[in-house]
């Protein structure tokens, strides 16, 4: 049993219910829990974890009670798992508490990288990421690279895995007939439909190699992805002195969430235990530019400041929404975020 409360804004989400699940398992009180609008799992959720407070946020209101209830809670954890940018606000909120905070969501961190890790310095608040690749990235460095101040100078190269999504082996132009039924279906993790396309287009990997820039305040040029199917290595980090240290560990979002909260501690966790005898071979390889045009985008973006990040963002969200609602192939999405740069830089 963990002797902790919790908050989660985003509870309805796929990262909120396995959240949920974890907190469950490891016995821990729920103060307050926030969703966009699905309120019949909300409801359900209520009656499960009898939290103090629910919140429903929407387009048509409730973001500044989403706000109130970050920067009110007095739970020891807050967990941000709102997708999109509509998660900036209430994680800078959350980070004014001092309270840890479990960042689920890459997009504070694409948008408003320099404020949102301002934010948690000058409330002097701990960020733990739940994203797998950055866990493992923070793990790595915990475990190997001494105090928190040494680390950056410490890292050669952080080195995020990706499965390559589903399409890891098409051609160019089997891309353009893709479905948003088949891009739905990623052949190692469960997410939302966001995530999903993301990781289908590797947008998904092109945030997380902002996300990595702030959290571990390195440079684009530090950071490399690396396509390796099986998903067991979530990522690695190579050292000044040459030595590279990885995380491994089944493709499950429980074990980085429960991570988050129980660090530095450990526990017992839901996850099955990992059986390297039973591995038929782990492979890498590099991703291919001309599948995955949206790596480049984001590296450009990257190195071009926040402003270039913060419309790559938002052009990838609104493109991704164009697509799943079969208005755009899916090839058009990483054309519509060049052209967003294009404007911008």
């Amino acid at each position: 049993m963990i002797n902790k409360t919790i908050t989660i804004l985003g509870s309805t989400g796929s990262i909120g219910q396995q959240t949920l699940e974890v907190a469950d398992h490891l016995g821990m009180s729920v103060i307050a829990l926030t969703a966009y609008k699905n309120v019949e799992l909300l409801k359900e959720q209520e009656r499960d974890f009898h939290p103090d407070v629910t919140i429903v946020g929407s387009e048509e209101g409730g973001e500044d009670a989403i706000i109130d209830i970050a920067k009110s809670s007095d739970a020891d954890i807050i967990v941000t798992a709102i997708t999109g940018e509509a998660g900036l606000k209430p994680t800078l909120a959350a980070l004014e508490t001092g309270r840890r905070v479990a960042l689920a969501n890459k997009e504070p961190l694409v948008c408003a990288g320099e404020l949102v890790m301002e934010t948690a310095r000058k409330h002097n608040t701990e960020i733990i990421p739940v994203d797998s690749e950055h866990s493992a990235i923070f793990q790595c460095l915990h475990c190997c690279a001494g105090r928190e101040s040494d680390r950056p100078k410490q890292i050669k190269k952080l080195m995020l895995t990706a499965s390559g999504g589903p399409f890891r082996n098409k051609t160019p132009a089997e891309l353009r007939d893709i479905t948003p039924e088949q891009a739905l279906k990623h052949p190692n993790w469960t997410m939302g439909k966001m995530v999903t396309i993301n990781s289908a287009t590797m947008m998904n990997k092109g945030l997380e190699i902002i996300e990595a820039m702030h959290l571990f305040n390195v440079k684009p040029e530090q950071i490399e992805v690396i396509l390796h199917p099986q998903s067991i290595i979530h990522s690695m980090v190579e050292f000044t002195d040459g030595m590279i240290i990885a995380q491994l560990s089944h493709p499950d979002m429980r074990m980085p969430i429960q991570y988050a909260l129980t660090y530095p501690g450990r526990t017992q966790g839901l996850t099955r235990s990992l059986d390297p005898t039973k591995l038929s071979g782990l492979t890498f390889e590099k991703p291919n530019p001309d599948i995955f045009p949206c790596l480049a985008l984001a590296y450009r973006a990257a190195k071009a400041g926040t402003k270039a990040c913060a419309a790559m963002n938002r052009a990838n969200e609104e493109a991704v929404g164009l697509f799943l609602k079969n208005e755009i192939p899916f090839t058009d999405i990483p054309v519509l975020i060049e052209k967003a740069l294009n404007e911008l830089i």
